[in-house]
């Protein structure tokens, strides 16, 4: 119940956002530049932040890293296993498909600060060592019949500011270089406003009717990402015996909505875009109603 009760305050910026959805100047482009200061400037700061603040084992690197890899490579293989209820043009599924291992950074840490303060700064690993695997599979999926050279493919790999934040936060920490306090108050001070704006953002962008727009295939994407994902890797780290700590992290990672940038690279890729952005929709609005069940399972 202390989850439930820690995650009211999000649930209300949420709630906030969707009122705001069409006030006076902040029409889609206003949310879009909102969105785009957060994946560029503010969610970067807060994964550096928890990244370089925290003091990691290589166990705990080993185990977090393997374990995001391992959870996405389940998803994409039992996305793979439904292809046939899905669209018949493999750049449409495929744009489907990608939603079935990527995850919503900004929801990741709103999870994570119910929870104990070491799972956020794991949390920021888990982003850290995901970030590029999932890009990769992403870009793979969708470049099939579309042109993309390596270099192509590495520089979107190697730009992302999240995967850069992780690896700058990681080699601050684990160097044991001492940065000046008033350096580091800057991006701490953007960290602080990285989750009451990505929460209105995301009250802003949900639309209720996508729930009408369930199918077959949309239901098997969505049943994989909230619900299988996260019961195996809840039982793996009960069978395997992972410090609460690391299978916390695992667990929420694992239950994480899909990302709600997989449209923009779909559409890139020449992809159905409207398709991906209702599955989008849903699985972020479904994921307000499992993502409390399982951090009340692990918290």
């Amino acid at each position: 119940m202390n989850v439930f009760i820690s995650l009211l305050p999000d649930l209300g910026l949420i709630l906030i956002g969707a009122m705001l959805k069409r006030a006076p100047g902040l029409g889609e482009a206003g949310w879009k530049a909102v969105d785009a200061l957060n994946f560029r400037v503010l969610f970067p700061a807060l994964i550096f932040s928890a990244a370089s603040s925290a003091r990691f084992t290589y166990g705990d690197l080993t185990v977090i890293g393997l374990g995001v890899w391992l959870i996405m490579g389940l998803g994409c293989g039992l996305a793979w296993l439904v292809r046939p209820l899905g669209p018949e043009r493999f750049l449409d599924f495929a744009g489907l498909w990608q939603t079935s291992w990527r995850f919503n950074s900004a929801i990741a840490f709103v999870a994570a600060s119910a929870l104990a303060p070491d799972v956020r700064s794991m949390m920021a690993v888990a982003i850290g060592a995901a970030v590029p695997l999932a890009n990769i599979m992403a870009i793979s999926a969708l470049s099939r019949g579309n042109a993309l050279t390596f270099r192509q493919t590495v520089a979107q790999v190697v730009t992302n500011p999240f995967f850069l934040a992780s690896v700058a936060g990681l080699l601050v920490s684990s160097s044991g270089l001492t940065v000046p306090a008033p350096v580091m108050e800057v991006p701490h001070r953007l960290a602080e406003a990285a989750i009451p704006v990505v929460l209105l953002s995301i009250g802003a962008s949900l639309d209720a009717r996508a729930l009408a727009r369930m199918d077959v295939f949309l239901a098997a994407l969505n049943g994989i990402k909230l619900l299988a994902l996260p019961a195996v890797t809840l039982v793996a780290a009960f069978l395997l015996g992972l410090p609460a700590s690391q299978g916390a992290t695992l667990v929420v990672f694992a239950a994480l909505p899909t990302a709600s940038a997989a449209h923009v690279l779909a559409s890139v890729f020449g992809a159905d875009r409207t398709i991906v952005a209702t599955m989008i929709a849903q699985s972020t609005l479904l994921g307000c109603l499992t993502l409390p069940v399982w951090l009340a399972l692990v918290g």
